[in-house]
């Protein structure tokens, strides 16, 4: 008798549905072969924990006996949660896309028996609502549509899959592609031209923070100059870093705005929004001190590791937007709490944290400094600190969000990336030791055949990578050597490489694909390099090929970054700023500030160069007569008179010798 097999599993969004009336299957070969036995669609339902519309639709449609009834009569309903198989949600999304329609989740596929999707849809409500039909409606009339018009539903299958296997293919070289700075300086003014001048981001709403986008603007900066990319970047963090979009008790960013100011957000925190945007403060702060931006680095780290994570050092995914049944309720507050809570010191918390009788969401208040942009002087930050405190005491007692901890490889390597980053430019031992136990954890689940595993969760590790799990480990090592110079770290970065390599490169056209050579279970290996929330493995395995190419002098990965450069490259110009991670990737392989600090008693100039933040740095330490790679412009510089000597060298050239920490700086800055 067919039931709910949710149960069964680890994931926390498949164990929200497992007391659903739907006789829900995880993905699985079961699933499929029972569907081609009883001749029946796939219903294929994709979400994640901290959805907000995942879980409306489940509570209208799925908690529904009625609707439920109708899914288990017509349907075999396969429940996947997309954090854990992103390579099998991309194909749904990509085939979504097909259909003319707009992504999302929940996404909401029909499939053959043999995976092939011919309809699909993201949130349908339960009755006719929105211009969505109701989901009884769409779900008569699919069932319909497979048992009576086979032919119409083939002609739908053969147009997806032929989409689907093109975009998995190398672009034809119809552009000369990327062959110098031109071209990323270009698309630079291209992504300036779509920034919101007042308000920071990208124009319009909703708003998301996007920080590989503002990454590319940044590079665009630091390379030539130009105040407005810098201008573009730091008003951007201001007006996140003081709209409700930042959790202002608690620390964290939330997912995006829905509106254009950064005010309303969806409540939900990513470890991935938390660990990008941690990174870009710190070179941002690096470039010039804001004591905003050290503040909220500081305690968005301070709440990573806090409350996001787990036991034995890794981090979980997500905090969910809803509790007590409603999204963000956990986070606004009533002018009557405000006061109750701080008394004689409300009304000054009140001015400037946007507390008002009305509210400014839903009738109450998102804590928000979007009226004061700048911190106040130190006695007034004081002040407002200690009601924080209090604030945040109170909303200890109510009901919290919950907590998806899965523990994913790639994002993992993102805030590891981060920590160790921030760690290294702040002199914050403890944040490297946090990123070397969370890098110990996933390095520790590798198969015996070197394979990395995408998600575990209580001692369950799934059997299934993806390229950017490799990308994302492989920055991580080489951040954790950057700021250690423990060889280990590198010795990981080049074993993750040559896997990445053996299991995802196309040894024809070049580049990666998502899933690798062994993937059994997807209908098409897809290729990409655009970059969502998420930066794409491909623009990320440029920057690392690069680095690596730099530290080891090994030519392959020069030769493999290229390669990459080259494929999406033939992309036409318009669709860079889709990719800045290449073009990111391209600058680094290109304009690399090497700093080699030769001579023992070195370790105040390897701070200087970290604590400068540069994006393009590349940071070595060696003894006097030890060898450098193959042509290295460093090669034969040495300590200086006896003293530790730094050299900056961009290119082939490389300055004077410098054995002033500061004299490093300056050095840095004015690159």
């Amino acid at each position: 008798m067919p039931e709910n097999l949710l149960g069964r599993e680890t994931s926390p969004y498949l164990l929200q549905h497992k007391d659903n009336p739907v006789h829900w299957h995880p993905w699985g070969e079961d699933a499929f072969r029972r569907a081609a036995e009883e001749d029946r669609p796939v219903l294929l339902s994709i979400g994640y924990a901290a959805c907000h519309w995942c879980h409306v639709m489940a509570h209208e449609s799925f908690e529904s006996e009625d609707i439920a009834a109708l899914m288990n009569a017509k349907f075999v309903n396969i429940k996947l949660d997309r954090e854990e198989r992103p390579e099998i949600d991309t194909i749904y999304m990509s085939a979504l896309a097909m259909m003319g329609q707009q992504g999302g989740w929940p996404l909401t596929m029909f499939l053959t028996p043999d995976k092939l999707p011919f309809y699909g849809g993201t949130y349908f409500p339960p009755e006719p609502r929105f211009g969505h039909p109701g989901f009884p409606d769409v779900l008569n009339g699919v069932a319909d549509l497979y048992a009576t018009q086979k032919d119409k539903v083939r002609q739908n299958i053969a147009a997806i899959k032929d989409g689907l296997e093109r975009q998995s293919e190398a672009p034809p070289k119809l552009h000369a592609g990327i062959y110098g700075p031109g071209q990323i300086d270009a698309a630079a003014e291209q992504a300036l031209s779509l920034i919101d001048n007042v308000n920071g981001g990208t124009r319009g709403a909703p708003k998301f923070p996007q920080p590989v986008f503002l990454g590319l603007l940044w590079r665009a900066y630091k390379r030539g100059g130009d105040d407005r990319f810098r201008i573009a970047v730091t008003n951007s963090l201001i007006h996140m870093s003081q709209g409700g979009i930042y959790d202002h008790l608690g620390g964290g960013y939330a997912r995006y705005s829905t509106d254009e100011i950064w005010l309303a957000p969806h409540f939900e925190k990513m470890l991935y929004d938390n660990a990008q945007l941690i990174e870009l403060l710190a070179q941002v702060h690096g470039d010039r001190a804001s004591p905003l931006f050290e503040q909220r680095l500081r305690e968005t780290i301070d709440w990573s590791l806090a409350e996001l994570r787990q036991e034995d050092g890794p981090f979980a995914g997500t905090l969910d937007a809803d509790s007590e049944g409603a999204e963000g309720t956990f986070y606004v507050w009533t002018e009557a709490e405000i006061d109750a809570a701080l008394g004689a010191d409300a009304d000054t918390f009140k001015d400037i944290y946007d507390v008002t009788t009305g509210g400014n969401w839903e009738g109450k208040t998102i804590l928000n400094r979007l009226g004061q942009l700048d911190l106040g002087d130190a006695d007034a930050e004081a002040a407002l600190a200690i009601s924080r405190d209090r604030l945040l005491a109170l909303r200890a007692g109510r009901e919290r969000p919950g907590l998806d901890d899965k523990i994913l490889t790639d994002w993992n390597g993102l805030m590891i990336a981060a920590l160790g980053y921030a760690g290294a430019m702040f002199g914050e031992a403890a944040w490297i030791n946090a990123a070397k136990e969370a890098f110990a954890f996933i390095a520790g689940l590798e198969t015996t055949a070197g394979r990395l595993r995408h998600s575990s969760r209580l001692g369950v590790h799934l059997e299934s990578d993806v390229i950017d799990d490799y990308a994302q480990m492989i920055r991580a090592a080489l951040a954790l050597y950057q700021a250690t110079f423990e060889h280990e770290y590198l010795e990981a970065a080049l074993r993750w490489t040559a896997t990445a390599n053996d299991h995802f490169w196309d040894a024809g056209d070049g580049g990666y694909y998502f899933s690798p050579g062994d993937a059994a279970d997807v209908i098409v290996r897809t290729r990409t390099a655009f970059d969502n929330a998420t930066p794409a493995g491909n623009g990320t395995m440029v920057e690392n090929l690069a680095r690596l190419y730099f530290l080891t002098g090994a030519d392959d990965h020069r030769q493999r970054a290229e390669a990459i450069i080259d494929l999406f490259g033939r992309q036409p110009p318009e669709q860079y700023l889709g990719m800045p991670g290449i073009l990111n990737g391209y600058d680094f392989l290109n304009a690399a500030v090497q700093v080699v600090v030769a001579g023992a008693g070195g370790e105040a100039l390897c701070a200087a160069a970290r604590a400068s933040g540069h994006s393009n740095l590349v940071l070595m330490q060696i003894d006097d007569g030890a060898a450098l790679p193959a042509g290295h412009p460093a090669t034969g510089k040495t300590s200086n008179e006896g003293r530790a000597a730094a050299y900056v060298c961009v290119g082939t050239v490389c300055g004077l010798p410098t054995t002033e920490a500061e004299d490093l700086k300056k050095a840095l800055r004015e690159i």
